[in-house]
């Protein structure tokens, strides 16, 4: 039966298990097949050629493990190539983009002053453009690409505070926090440094991804198919393009830690 299939999950590295994470406390009852394609890490500094042919390999291969959808947890991907995956497979295909909107919706309406912190790709493709059109006449917005977020995470050094810190200032330091009303974190690893842009902002500062409001619309398209999973409660595979044990034991620990 569809709704007993499992739902694939990719990301150009690890920062799609915060993506996994959100999915499976919105449904508990769906088998998750999370793939992490580390040793091709990272997405956003790559050609879209090579962004595409990456996700169309992958993919292909969640498909013939029997994936009933599948989400794109990584907003690079989603900007260079979601609408040529649509286009090939006949099961729903879930991207990511800037959780653009929500940020600026808030405070009734009013212009909101936006720092979108994504990697250079996502802040270069079309469709992000796209997005900003629809937003920049009536707000103040800023792209900002923060790569280096991705690589430490990545390396494994996302503990190392100094390190982040380091990072956060060359990428926020030249703002005046205090005239800033949110951060949208426009790339799925930046999830994972939550609590460290809570701390280097001004409390004033909402700090907001795109994470729950993919699930959510992962959820309503599989319950428009029928196919959402019950009964007993799901499990989470994760796979990675680098096998290494280590690697395999750092994502574990990165899902608990959103878990």
């Amino acid at each position: 039966m569809a709704g007993a299939a499992p739902i694939g999950i990719f990301d150009s590295g690890l920062g799609g298990l915060s993506v996994t994470a959100a999915v499976h406390r919105l449904l508990p009852a769906e088998n998750l097949l999370f793939y992490g394609d580390s040793a091709y890490a990272p997405y956003g500094i790559k050609s879209p050629e090579q962004v595409r042919e990456r996700c169309f390999t992958i993919t292909d291969a969640l498909v013939a493990r029997g994936a009933k959808a599948i989400v794109v947890a990584c907003n690079t991907a989603t900007s260079v190539c979601v609408g040529d995956l649509r286009a090939r497979y006949p099961i729903p295909i879930v991207g990511m983009e800037p959780a653009l909107k929500p940020a600026c919706d808030r405070d009734a309406g009013r212009p909101q002053r936006v720092i979108v912190a994504a990697t250079p790709l996502t802040l270069k493709e079309t469709k992000f453009a796209r997005l900003l059109a629809r937003f920049q006449a009536d707000h103040t917005i800023w792209s900002q690409p923060c790569p280096d977020l991705v690589t430490i995470l990545e390396s494994g050094h996302l503990d190392d505070r100094d390190l982040v810190r380091e990072a956060l200032d060359r990428y926020l330091g030249p703002y005046d926090l205090s005239q800033v009303d949110s951060i949208v974190l426009g790339c799925t690893h930046f999830v994972f440094y939550r609590d460290y842009f809570r701390e280097y902002c001004p409390p004033t500062v909402a700090v907001i991804d795109g994470n729950e409001g993919t699930a959510r619309q992962l959820r309503k398209l599989l319950a428009g198919r029928g196919e959402l999973g019950g009964g007993d409660p799901g499990s989470v595979s994760i796979g990675n393009s680098d096998p290494s044990p280590e690697l395999a034991a750092y994502s574990r620990q990165l899902l608990e830690r959103l878990s």
